[in-house]
């Protein structure tokens, strides 16, 4: 079975929490570890790679956090994948890890192979937005703290 690693799970939750918890004031990192369990470790360096792509925003300052970059409804889960996969590729050419196929069958079958069904995922993975992950969560009854905060009386 294909899987997300878990820095990839942590990144799309994280980006979707901002969204879905949005309100005037940025979000901070310790709110999305309290809301989603997201290591801290493992939070603030996925949030400045998505920061530095473009993805978040960052805010400094004791009110300081994060706040989507773009309308939510601009950015995909592809992107989001891809960002955290640069990290991940980065990780496993220094660790050895990424080590490519020698053989016939691995080279000619295998990977191609792989890059078809991973041409295939991401091409699905960018026709779904943040927006469309946020109606999700609002129909499974998630429950928002930027929607309890918000106030509509005139």
């Amino acid at each position: 079975m294909l899987r997300l690693s878990r820095k990839m799970l942590f990144a799309l939750e994280a980006v979707v929490d901002i969204a879905y918890n949005a309100r005037p004031e940025p979000v901070q990192s310790k709110e999305i570890t309290r809301r989603q369990g997201i290591p801290q470790r493992y939070l603030e360096q996925v949030m400045q790679q998505l920061v530095h792509a473009g993805v978040l925003k960052g805010v400094r300052g004791p009110k300081g956090g994060y706040r989507l970059a773009r309308e939510r409804r601009r950015i995909t889960v592809g992107e989001i994948i891809r960002v955290v996969g640069a990290i991940e590729s980065a990780e496993d050419d220094e660790s050895g890890e990424g080590a490519p196929m020698t053989s016939d069958l691995g080279k000619k079958v295998v990977q191609p192979l792989w890059g078809e069904l991973h041409d295939t995922i991401m091409a699905k993975l960018d026709s779904i937005t943040v927006e469309d992950l946020c109606r999700r969560a609002e129909s499974a009854g998630v429950h928002s703290e930027g929607r309890e905060r918000m106030d509509f009386s005139i």
